[in-house]
């Protein structure tokens, strides 16, 4: 293949890539997931069984091993594992549970927000959010005050003891991300992390937009 052949082909995959993606600036990183993923050949249509299966109930395991069935199971899985090794990590702080550490790694990041903002922001339900930040409030990690434009409201700062802590923790989690990759290939992780970020701005969209609140909104929604 001449240069300038290979170049057009790559100007049409950026083209696909920008048309595909919703982020606002797009970076070579994901690009480079999107490319992997895009120049990999097709995956084999075998399912590896699910090691947690019996033998009972073939209809059922049927259903279960359906592609998008598989996909959730495994995600839950994924989840279940990385929260074990979050709260290994998180040993020996105050920190409590990897929505803990998402609490205060987002204020990190901000002046200050309101406290709906924040437990938003971490993908959390009012009741459970309200008792992470009552958590961090009681280990002085992050301070309140009274909203100053909405009388029922507060807004949250972290304090330097939680960026103290925070930037400790840091260190350790890089370790957590090492063992949530696994034995993936660099170019296997690019080719996930495009993936899972193609996930993330479809569902934090419908999360935003509070497009699922019933059972019948979910069964009913398209994509």
């Amino acid at each position: 293949m001449k240069s300038y052949e290979l170049v057009h082909q790559l100007l049409t995959l950026v083209e696909q890539f920008e048309q595909e993606s919703s982020q606002a600036d797009l970076s070579m990183q994901s690009f480079a997931g999107f490319l992997v993923n895009n120049l990999n050949p097709q995956a084999p249509s075998e399912i590896n069984p699910d090691i947690r299966f019996g033998e009972n109930e073939e209809q059922a395991q049927a259903q279960a091993y359906q592609i998008d069935n598989s996909i959730a199971r495994l995600f839950v899985y994924m989840s279940r594992y990385a929260k074990s090794y979050i709260k290994k990590a998180l040993e020996g702080t105050p920190l409590q549970t990897a929505e803990d550490f998402t609490c205060l790694a987002i204020l990190l990041t901000h002046d200050d927000m309101s406290k709906g903002d924040l437990i938003n922001r971490n993908l959390q339900e009012k009741t459970s959010g309200t008792e992470v930040i009552r958590r961090l409030l009681t280990a002085e990690l992050v301070e309140q005050w009274n909203d100053d434009k909405d009388k029922r409201g507060k807004r949250i700062a972290i304090t330097p003891k939680g960026k103290e802590l925070l930037y400790t923790v840091f260190n350790d989690m890089n370790h957590v991300g090492k063992m949530v990759s696994g034995n993936l290939t660099l170019s296997e992780k690019l080719m996930l992390q495009h993936l899972l970020q193609k996930l993330e701005n479809f569902h934090y969209h419908i999360y935003e937009s509070k497009s699922i609140l019933t059972k019948e909104h979910l069964l009913g929604f398209e994509k």
